[in-house]
């Protein structure tokens, strides 16, 4: 009698199911594992360009990843000298760094310039920027689209997984625009022009000039604020809600599972190409691009005189162990010996 129930109530609830859900399709794991795929393309571009409204309707791999854009410079702090004052200091803004490793090259000096954006809206992009962006609408417009195709295919399962992935990218937008608000940047100095000379790994070199409270702005504190409680929160949700969609895509049906995975390798490809060619780097309503072509020097010593001579002194030289004063040398240039 007991064996019979238990029978009776297995194929009850076997029935329910087979009515309820959808037979599971293998190829439908697909889309959540190309979506824990470890690609940097949006945190890339966040660390560039930082957080843009129209960021959750960029769907690609690796959005989970995208909270991480303030350790892409793999925890390198450059020493840095002001050719003006003689100062030594580090870049302590992370984001900076990443853009000075991207646009150095090795043996080679990079000029920079910094200046206040020109841009009339922090929303609104200027001509130049807007042609160099031309992947991301792409990729805005690629993910609009299979949300339509999808729900054209009353594909429920499918519309729940680009669902999530918006609701993701929306939770990611709102912490780190909370996160970089402007901080500390020192004493202003207004109507003052500097000059700094970054001494990177593998022997890169960037100097960047332009007005002293920019080159502050974009050199001091920190891009993105440690979290505060409610932020770390919503961050374990969205990363919860990106597992959790491994799941939901197996019941997505084939054209809906085509259909997503189509638009996250479309869209990775165009985030990639797009981050090779942002020109510059805007902060805070600053902006920071190249100036001309790397210089390339045979070697440093050459480098190091001509920037000592250039700026008419050799403290910050020393204090960086470009060169080493003589003990009969004097605080002038002469009688100072460069080393390799």
């Amino acid at each position: 009698m007991t064996m019979k129930m238990f029978e009776s109530l297995y194929k009850l609830v076997s029935t329910a199911q087979a009515n309820s859900l959808p037979p599971f399709n293998p190829l439908s794991l697909l889309p959540g594992l190309f979506t824990l795929t470890p690609l940097t393309t949006i945190a890339q571009r966040t660390a560039q360009r930082g957080t843009s409204p129209l960021d959750p309707l960029v769907l690609a791999p690796g959005l989970h990843l995208q909270p991480t854009a303030n350790d892409l410079h793999g925890g390198e702090y450059p020493a840095c000298a002001a050719l003006t004052s003689g100062y030594v200091f580090r870049v302590e803004n992370p984001a900076t760094v990443y853009f000075l490793q991207r646009v150095g090259r090795t043996g080679c000096l990079t000029d920079l310039k910094v200046s206040a954006q020109t841009s009339p809206s922090r929303f609104l992009p200027t001509r130049d920027e807007a042609l160099a962006s031309l992947g991301y609408y792409a990729a805005v417009g690629c993910g609009v689209f299979a949300a339509q195709k999808v729900y054209a295919l009353d594909d429920i399962w499918g519309l729940f997984f680009i669902s999530n992935m918006i609701f993701i990218r929306l939770i990611n937008f709102v912490t780190l625009r909370r996160r970089s608000q402007p901080g500390w940047f020192g004493a202003p100095e207004p109507g003052v022009q500097g000059d700094l000379f970054v001494l990177l790994s593998q022997d890169r070199w960037v100097r960047i000039r332009g007005p002293v409270d920019d080159l502050k702005a974009l050199t001091s504190g920190t891009w993105l604020s440690e979290p505060t409680t409610l932020d770390a929160f919503f961050g374990a949700v969205a990363k919860l809600l990106v597992y959790a969609n491994v799941a939901v895509a197996g019941h997505a049906t084939d054209a809906g599972v085509y259909t997503i995975v189509s638009m996250l390798l479309i869209n990775s490809g165009l985030l990639a190409l797009d981050n090779l060619r942002i020109p510059r780097l805007k902060m805070y309503g600053r902006t920071m691009e190249a100036v001309g072509e790397p210089k390339r020097y045979f070697r440093r010593r050459d480098l190091a005189e001509q920037l000592i001579t250039e700026s008419g002194r050799d403290d910050w030289a020393v204090a960086m162990g470009l060169i080493v004063r003589d003990k009969a040398s004097t605080e002038k240039i002469e009688g100072v010996r460069v080393t390799m």
